[in-house]
């Protein structure tokens, strides 16, 4: 009785602790590109426009209109994307959805000979494939998986794509505005928000990968960064040759 109640606890230490995160990045891509994208390129946009020496309202129209503009393209250009994946795989099932209809025995046969190769003894895996394919449904499932490497019940949505982008960008670009529409007349209060907000945002990514928080952090900051200061330069040499 020991020895069991010992066991089972060792398997319960082992399923809590071998858990693992999301590194498909169903969520997060989508999500975290759509955020930084935002920030970055309306912080970009906003920090040119301000080095050409505009008007404050300039600057405010510019922010407002590099959001609306960004997220609807940013929503367009996932769902056509994601919409076009999506197509994409469904016509590749389709195609080993007749193959399977057509010639049963030697898909059979080639998922017996998958599994061998990996190391399953060959009457074994001969045995495997044939159970394996009584179910047409479940016998197309494990070829996608096994032969296109995706799983015919987890396809990505468009339309939640797109609007995961469409959210996320927005709010992104939103920060550098902000403080404008709180009541600042100068620039430097949007540039210190949206600093905040790339460091925020290289700290959130750090959640789902090996990195430190402050590494990625500082790691987003100094590209954001980056990018803000050459729109400046250029946003002030473009500024005095137009004027």
């Amino acid at each position: 009785m020991a020895i069991i109640e010992t066991e089972a606890a060792l398997h319960e230490a082992h399923r809590d602790n071998h858990t693992h995160r999301d590194v498909n990045g169903g969520w997060l891509r989508p999500a975290v590109f759509g955020a930084m994208d935002g920030l970055v390129s309306n912080l970009a946009l906003m920090t040119g426009v301000a080095g050409g020496a505009v008007s404050q309202q300039a600057i405010v129209v510019t922010g407002l209109v590099g959001l609306a503009a960004g997220a609807f393209s940013m929503a367009a250009g996932e769902y056509t994307s994601v919409a076009s994946q999506r197509e994409l795989v469904q016509a590749e099932l389709d195609v080993e959805r007749r193959e399977l209809r057509k010639h049963p025995q030697d898909e059979e046969r080639e998922l017996a000979e998958l599994y061998a190769s990996r190391g399953v003894e060959p009457d074994l895996a001969r045995e495997v494939a044939r159970q394996l394919s009584r179910d047409p449904e479940q016998a197309l499932e494990i070829h996608a998986r096994e032969e296109l490497g995706i799983d015919p019940g987890d396809l990505p949505s468009p339309t939640v794509a797109a609007v995961s982008s469409f959210g996320s960008f927005a709010l992104g670009a939103l920060l550098p505005v902000l403080p404008y529409l709180l009541g600042a007349t100068v620039f430097w209060p949007a540039l210190l928000l949206a600093f905040v907000g790339l460091f925020a945002c290289g700290a959130v990514v750090a959640k789902v990968t090996a990195r430190s928080w402050w590494f990625s952090g500082l790691r987003q900051l100094a590209l954001g960064g980056a990018a803000a200061g050459v729109t400046y330069v250029l946003g002030s040499l473009f500024g005095t040759a137009v004027g």
